[in-house]
């Protein structure tokens, strides 16, 4: 591995670890050269299926766009990079392991909204809003309103199950 700082050809590995879910390996790295430290991670390249997109096209899966997506919407939310990394990994899990060559990219919007869902509500609807072309307020209330009666019947079941 190349030295980010001074190119050195080679550096060396102070700590490894496991992360997300053991999917990657996250390296601390020393350059013998100019004593700088950095960080690498690796995982193992399995290949992702191709999206098609609403009009037709096809396009390769782009971690890079699912990224941005995720970002936008969790934008100034109280979501660490690490949940959204995690999360990140489990979409890609679930396109990797439905053994298609090709996926729609209604297919992948879903799974993002899944996993918004689950880490932020406000995230959630303003990644709803864009993906479902919200016309108007209404829809905003509509959405609202059905993440308000699942809130509740998740607490009323959880309150049973307790009993």
């Amino acid at each position: 591995m190349y030295c980010p700082f001074c190119n050195a050809d080679d550096t060396k590995v102070i700590d490894s670890r496991l992360i997300r879910e053991g999917n990657q390996t996250r390296r601390r790295r020393e350059c013998p050269d100019c004593k700088e430290r950095f960080t690498t991670y690796e995982m193992a390249e399995l290949s992702l299926p191709r999206i098609i997109k609403r009009d037709g096209r096809r396009a390769p899966f782009s971690e890079e766009k699912l990224r941005g997506g995720m970002l936008r919407a969790l934008e100034k939310r109280p979501v660490s990079v690490e949940q959204i990394e995690t999360a990140i990994a489990r979409i890609k899990r679930k396109a990797m392991t439905t053994g298609e060559r090709e996926i729609a990219s209604a297919q992948v919007g879903e799974w993002v909204m899944e996993e918004l869902h689950q880490l932020d509500q406000v995230a959630y609807v303003r990644f709803a809003s864009v993906y479902r072309c919200f016309q108007d307020i209404n829809e905003f209330r509509k959405e609202i309103s059905r993440l308000t009666r699942h809130a509740k019947r998740s607490k009323t079941k959880s309150n049973h199950s307790r009993k």
